[in-house]
């Protein structure tokens, strides 16, 4: 059902989208990654292929529109149709208000959020022309619950989730465009390296003891919504390993 289905993953340099593009390989699907870390796209450019998928990578940056654009473009331009857009990419530089860490409110309000509507947006018109489509939001537990130190992280995903139920509800009746918001826990991956406030140490080191839930779980997980019935919407997945208590 997913063979020769073409899906586009954003954040595909490590961690959930580097293991979901692995996962689909194995589906015979047209793959096309995009992150800013190019060298680690050739690698896992490399396993896919051996997989025996078609793929395509590109340096993308999702915080700016033009990047987003062309990532969208050239995909349509290689295979004429988009099936499935994985908007992955997203940082978490966790820290208090009282430190104004200005800066990566920034950056990750624009990483976080806009990359996903930039994406969404230009992917949109194709999934409507075609009558058919599935956009899968990375959100996180942080879309349902707020934590000290997370205030702008858990904004940014709250919105996601905001933003993917108004997705459902103006493209899945009508244009069989169906929506996917995947809210994993704690994974081990990359992500806790973006922090850069001390105070968070602690919590830090803490968080790499506790037992978390891998990147392929997650791929998993995406791979269990994508191939479910044509009339099926898996809408939200909530995901945490049983260790986590928030």
């Amino acid at each position: 059902m997913l063979k020769n289905k073409v899906v586009a993953i954003t954040g595909a340099s490590s961690g959930i989208g580097y293991a979901t593009a692995l996962c689909l390989s194995k589906n015979k699907m047209k793959i096309a990654i995009g992150a800013r870390r190019t060298k680690k796209l050739e690698e896992l450019k490399t396993k896919i292929l051996k997989n025996g998928s078609e793929v395509m990578s590109q340096e993308l940056d999702v915080s700016k529109k033009q990047s987003c654009k062309s990532f969208i473009k050239n995909i349509i331009n290689k295979w004429n149709r988009i099936d499935f857009l994985i908007n992955n990419a997203g940082i978490m530089p966790l820290s208090f208000i009282k430190n104004l860490k200005i800066a990566e409110w920034d950056k990750m309000i624009r990483v976080n959020l806009q990359g996903t509507l930039y994406c969404t947006g230009f992917v949109i018109p194709h999934m409507m022309k075609q009558k058919s489509g599935h956009i899968i939001n990375i959100s996180s537990v942080a879309g349902k619950i707020v934590f000290p130190a997370g205030s702008v992280y858990c904004a940014t995903k709250h919105a996601i989730n905001a933003f993917s139920e108004g997705l459902r509800q103006e493209f899945s009746n009508k244009y069989s465009i169906k929506v996917t918001v995947i809210e994993p826990g704690l994974v081990n991956t990359e992500l806790t390296n973006t922090i850069t406030d001390n105070s968070l140490q602690n919590f830090v080191e803490n968080s790499k003891k506790l037992i978390s839930l891998k990147a392929e779980d997650i791929a998993n997980t995406i791979h269990f919504a994508i191939k479910s019935q044509n009339y099926a919407n898996i809408n939200e997945v909530l995901i945490r390993p049983i260790s986590q208590k928030l």
